[in-house]
């Protein structure tokens, strides 16, 4: 086992010595294995995380089990006032948690800070949302009134991913503590400490039970035992697509809610009147950012053919100026792939695209740093041309930083062409005219669409996807309804 590096980021926002990381009852534990935690960068050693297994499983079950009574009792105004004191804790240290997040997800630091003040505002919605959970009074009818009542829905598993471990997994437990639910949160094995952190300053505001946490390098086994006990209600998921079907069609006797956000496809329509300069900017950030390690990172760029010389030129400039290397490195734009078979995925894609035809513009290679310290699986941000429909790239989810530009020449085929995956969770639409731009977002069979807007993931608006991007939605004033049941009451007097 390696020794950790020199400390980056605060140790005092862990609880204790290095592997206590299982929060379950209240106590932050250890397990009798621990697992290294990588810098994805520089594949150093920053921390350690307790292994749980299925007795740890077990007993995190049996807290929240024990909890429940009393965390659904409680005035939702009381739940709301000791979620929001969390929200202040984690703004407070939104600084050392962001350095955090840089050193074990790879992500410049700007990134990541503004994933752990996203994180708290999510956290904040779901906190207000449980206070709007609300019934109704149905009119008089020959037999009496009704009312409409909603309840927790029970304990949850909440399973969250290692490309933005603090804000999924803050959005998650606001949902489903506002609820009035405990939770048993499994963040990814690769992020497992900021999770961690961030868990830490909500469970200093609440009963012990109510909020347990288990790290593993194990996710399987430790998922199975949870879900193997009927009295988990909830599963909330976000990863890949593969991991979600297989827990959507998990055999069993217990049928529950289970909410699922998976892969994405997500393409991104540039109409001949969009306006070049917006366009490219938002391009950039809805493409580049976390390394295209995004499940709503631009994968097919639809350009007019009209715009194709133009626009690719333009981006060609931005993607070159990008700047590669270790997230909490000042300047560094671009920080690695979280592995390397997320590595050899990319290089696939970008080798079959060229064998077909495709044209780099920009970038196309593994990247090898001057700096022998940086060993991570870097690539350099890449643009693509002349790419068609036959390629690899055009039907999988590449999760890394290459853009591949289609162009098109009809508005109603482009659409067509855009609908044409399995997938549905994000689309974006570029644009002047809003006739066009309204009949894009009706048709566009995407969950979430961003019209001349690189960032439609907000608090206020539901987030989920079609077809095998998942089910269920997080955020907006839908939220919450994942988390509660509805209960309906006839009264005749």
């Amino acid at each position: 086992m390696g020794q950790p590096a020199t400390a980056e980021f605060d140790a005092d926002l862990l609880p204790g010595e290095p592997g206590r990381t299982l929060l379950v009852a209240g106590k932050w534990t250890t397990a009798e294995t621990t697992f290294d935690v990588l810098d994805p960068a520089t594949l150093e050693v920053v921390g350690r995380a307790a292994d749980a297994g299925e007795s740890e499983a077990r007993a995190a079950v049996e807290a929240a089990v024990a909890a429940y009574d009393g965390w659904r009792a409680e005035a939702a105004e009381a739940r709301a006032t000791r979620l929001r004191a969390a929200v202040d804790a984690i703004r407070a240290h939104a600084e050392g948690l962001a350095r955090l997040l840089s050193v074990e997800n790879g992500k410049p630091y700007a990134e990541a800070y503004g994933e752990i003040l996203r994180g708290a505002a999510m956290l904040e919605w779901g906190v207000e949302e449980g206070r709007r959970a609300y019934g109704r009074i149905t009119p008089s009818s020959a037999n009496g009134r009704g009312l409409v009542l909603t309840s927790p829905v029970g304990p949850a598993l909440l399973i969250t991913p290692w490309n933005f471990p603090a804000s999924m997994l803050l959005r998650k437990i606001g949902l489903s503590l506002a609820a009035g639910s405990p939770v048993v949160a499994k963040p990814a094995e690769q992020t497992p400490l900021v999770a961690v952190a961030v868990t830490r300053l909500i469970n200093e505001q609440l009963p012990p039970g109510v909020l347990n946490v288990l790290t593993t390098s194990r996710p399987a086994e430790v998922v199975n035992a949870v879900m193997d006990d009927p009295r988990i209600r909830k599963v909330s998921f976000t990863g890949s697509t593969e991991v979600g079907l297989s827990l959507a069609r998990r055999p069993g006797a217990v049928l529950r809610r289970v909410s699922l956000e998976m892969g994405g496809h997500s393409p991104a329509i540039v109409f001949p009147d969009a306006d070049l300069h917006s366009t490219v900017d938002n391009l950039m950030f809805a493409k580049f950012p976390n390394a295209g390690q995004s499940c709503i990172s631009v994968n097919r760029l639809f350009v007019h053919r009209s715009l194709v010389a133009e626009l690719t030129g333009r981006l060609a400039e931005r993607i070159a100026a990008l700047r590669l290397g270790r997230g909490l490195t000042a300047g560094v734009t671009t920080g690695p792939l979280i592995d390397f078979a997320g590595l050899a995925k990319v290089e696939r894609h970008v080798a079959d695209a060229v064998a077909k035809g495709a044209t780099v513009l920009v970038g196309g290679n593994r990247w090898t740093p001057d700096d022998p310290r940086l060993r991570g699986a870097f690539h350099e941000p890449t643009l693509l041309t002349d790419v068609h429909e036959g390629m690899e790239i055009a039907s999988e989810e590449t999760f890394g930083p290459v853009l591949p530009v289609y162009p098109f020449d009809d508005g109603e085929d482009v659409i067509a062409r855009a609908n044409d995956t399995t997938y549905g969770l994000a689309a974006y639409v570029f644009g002047a005219d809003f006739n066009r731009l309204w009949d894009a977002m009706e048709r566009l069979e995407f969950g979430v669409i961003g019209v001349n807007d690189a960032f439609p993931n907000r608090p206020e608006l539901p987030f989920g996807g079609f077809k095998n991007s998942g089910q269920g939605r997080e955020g907006g004033t839908e939220g919450i309804e994942d988390y509660v049941e509805t209960k309906a009451i006839a009264i005749r007097r």
